[in-house]
């Protein structure tokens, strides 16, 4: 039997890679995390398959801009051992390294970013602690449940 299936949201800023970029390339490793949660997330929780939606953070209208798929099991992040990296971790050797990513696929676009003030408004039924509605919460990578995803989709 396989593992079930799991959902995530994972942020970036449209003006560094947005949905219309990974849906152009295709595939891309989602690189630059340097936070342990989020890290952990990445190498521990994911799996080929489970579903991402992208979204779009630190611009006009945040929101959820698109859907895509875990393309890849967690490898170590090439840019923590790049010295010209803004990303580089001279603490990280290919031995032992610290920082994780997958592979990402895209999968579509949605018919239109279901934004962040949208979201809040349904902040009871997406549960207390839902990062995107928890105050101070700067995760980049994070868990969606199932229920969670549903309602999310119904937005659109």
């Amino acid at each position: 039997m396989s593992p079930r299936k799991r959902y995530w949201m994972m942020k970036s800023e449209p003006d560094a890679f947005s949905i219309d970029d990974l849906a152009r390339v295709g595939t891309e490793p989602w690189n630059g995390v340097r936070n342990y949660q989020a890290r952990n997330f990445m190498r521990d929780g994911m799996q080929v398959g489970d579903g991402v939606m992208f979204y779009h953070s630190n611009c006009k209208v945040p929101g959820i801009a698109g859907l895509a798929t875990v393309a890849s099991a967690a490898y170590p992040d090439p840019t923590q051992f790049d010295a010209g990296s803004d990303y580089f971790d001279p603490k990280a050797t290919r031995e032992a390294p610290r920082w994780f990513l997958v592979d990402v696929a895209f999968q579509r676009k949605l018919r239109r970013v279901i934004p962040l003030e949208e979201i809040k408004r349904h902040a009871d039924a997406l549960g207390e602690g839902f990062p995107l509605t928890a105050r101070g919460n700067r995760l980049s990578v994070f868990p969606v449940t199932a229920a969670q995803w549903k309602l999310l989709l119904t937005l659109e």
